[in-house]
C-alpha cells in the first residue's frame, strides 16, 4: 500500500504584541501556528499534514543552511492558509490606512515557499488569504478593503457572524472547478475577507465570481503544474450544512491530492 500525500502548510505567525504579549509565557515568543481546521480538511482526505516554518535571513535557521525547496522536493504538495493582509508593499502600494498593513514577513516566506512549490513541479491550493497570495506572487495586485475601493452589493467581511456569512457565487463556465461539479453554475460561500484580486496575476484565470458584484473568488494558473486558489474557507464548511446550496469542499480536495499523487508518480 502506497503511503498517503504527504502536504505541507504555510504557517501563520504570532508576533507577540501587547494586550496578549502580557500574558507572559508563550506569548511572548514569535509563534509559527497552523489552524485546526485546515488541518483536519486536510487529514480528512486521508493525507498527513505538515506545518512548514518560516525561515527568515535574520533567525536562528539561515536561509544558507536550509531552504523552503528542501520542504518542495519532500512534500507532494502545499496548502497556502488563510490569516492576517497581504502587505500592501508586497504589490508594489503603500497602506492607505495604517490597519490595512499587513504582514510583510509572511508575505516573503509564504512567496518563497510558493516558488519553491511550482519550480519543483508540486500542486499548491490557496485558501483566502492564500488565494490573494497566489495572485502577488505571479505579480498581481489586491483591493486593500473592498468597501472603500470596490463598493460592492455583497458583503464579504462580517466580525461577528465570522464563518457564518454567506454569499451566492457564479462558477465560470468551462474552467477546471466547473468541471468538479457538473451542473453546478451557481453555489453559497462562506466569506471572510475585506480584500480581493484586483488585476490577476501572471497567466491567471478566473474560475468563479462572487454574485451580484463580480468580484474574483477563485483562480487557478494556466502554467505547467497544479495552483488553484479559493478566496472562501472549505474547512470551515466541512462539519456543518448552513445552506442547501453550499458548495462541498469534498471535490477541490480530492482534485488536489490527487494531483499530488499523479505528480509523485
Amino acid at each position: 500500500m502506497s503511503r498517503p500525500p504527504l502536504i505541507g502548510i504555510s504557517a501563520r505567525i504570532y508576533f507577540p504584541n501587547t494586550p496578549v504579549a502580557d500574558l507572559g509565557g508563550v506569548f511572548t515568543r514569535t509563534l509559527h501556528y497552523l489552524e485546526q481546521s485546515v488541518a483536519h480538511w486536510v487529514l480528512g482526505g486521508r493525507a498527513l499534514a505538515v506545518m512548514i516554518p518560516a525561515i527568515e535571513s535574520d533567525g536562528m535557521i539561515a536561509r544558507s543552511e536550509m531552504s523552503l525547496s528542501e520542504y518542495a522536493s519532500h512534500l507532494d504538495g502545499l496548502v497556502l492558509q488563510g490569516g492576517n493582509d497581504i502587505a500592501p508593499e508586497s504589490y508594489g502600494e503603500a497602506p492607505l490606512r495604517p490597519e490595512w498593513s499587513g504582514d510583510r514577513v509572511r508575505d516573503r516566506y509564504e512567496i518563497d515557499l510558493f516558488e519553491a512549490f511550482v519550480a519543483a513541479g508540486k500542486p499548491v491550493v490557496g485558501i483566502c488569504r492564500g488565494c490573494q497570495l497566489i495572485n502577488v506572487a505571479l505579480g498581481g495586485t489586491l483591493y486593500q478593503d473592498i468597501p472603500t475601493q470596490a463598493p460592492s452589493s455583497v458583503r464579504h467581511l462580517h466580525l461577528e457572524q465570522y464563518d457564518q456569512q454567506f454569499h451566492a457565487m457564479g462558477i465560470v463556465p468551462g474552467t477546471r472547478l466547473s468541471a468538479l461539479y457538473p451542473g453546478v453554475s451557481t453555489a453559497v460561500i462562506n466569506s471572510i475577507h475585506h480584500q480581493a484580486v484586483k488585476d490577476l496575476g501572471r497567466n491567471l484565470t478566473v474560475e468563479a465570481r462572487a454574485q451580484p458584484d463580480g468580484l474574483v473568488e477563485a483562480i487557478r494558473w494556466n502554467g505547467p503544474s497544479y495552483v488553484f486558489g479559493m478566496q472562501w474557507h472549505p474547512e470551515f464548511m466541512a462539519q456543518q450544512l448552513s445552506h442547501a446550496t453550499q458548495l462541498d469542499g469534498n471535490p477541490i480536495l480530492s482534485d488536489f491530492l490527487a494531483a499530488c499523487l499523479r505528480r509523485r508518480g
